[in-house]
């Protein structure tokens, strides 16, 4: 037996921004919230515990009190589905992602920052 990828949990400020921002990147929508905890997931397919397979993994976000001082050791990498990847950076600049220059040299990727500052990838030639 072995395990399988569920969930990625996100220390953050404030949970429902943050959630609002990756359900718009991702399509996701929310599963789960209090007052301080927010879910997000696919609505295409739920409850990746109790599937068979490969499931796309779900987003929690949780509060914490320190703000981020240094780049992520794990970070999101996201791949277009229905445009180019400069009209994919453009619509996520849009939503309030932002610019980030993390040493990566002159690469296919570019790297952005969510609202909190977390590093992630758009890719441009990786497609699901």
């Amino acid at each position: 037996m072995t395990s399988k990828f569920t969930e990625l949990a996100i220390d953050c400020a404030d949970p429902h921004r943050l959630a609002r921002f990756w359900c718009s990147v991702l399509d996701y929508e929310v599963q789960d919230e209090d007052d301080e905890v927010v879910t997000i997931g696919s609505p295409l397919a739920r409850e990746g515990k109790a599937r068979r397979g490969p499931v796309p993994p779900t987003l929690t976000f949780a509060p914490v009190p320190e703000g981020k001082t240094v780049k992520n050791r794990l970070h999101i990498d996201v791949n277009p589905t229905d445009r180019d990847q400069d009209e994919e950076v453009r619509r996520l600049l849009e939503l309030g992602a932002r610019r980030a220059d993390v040493g990566q040299g002159e690469e296919s990727w570019i790297v952005l920052t969510d609202p909190e500052g977390n590093e992630f990838c758009v890719l441009a030639s990786r497609h699901p």
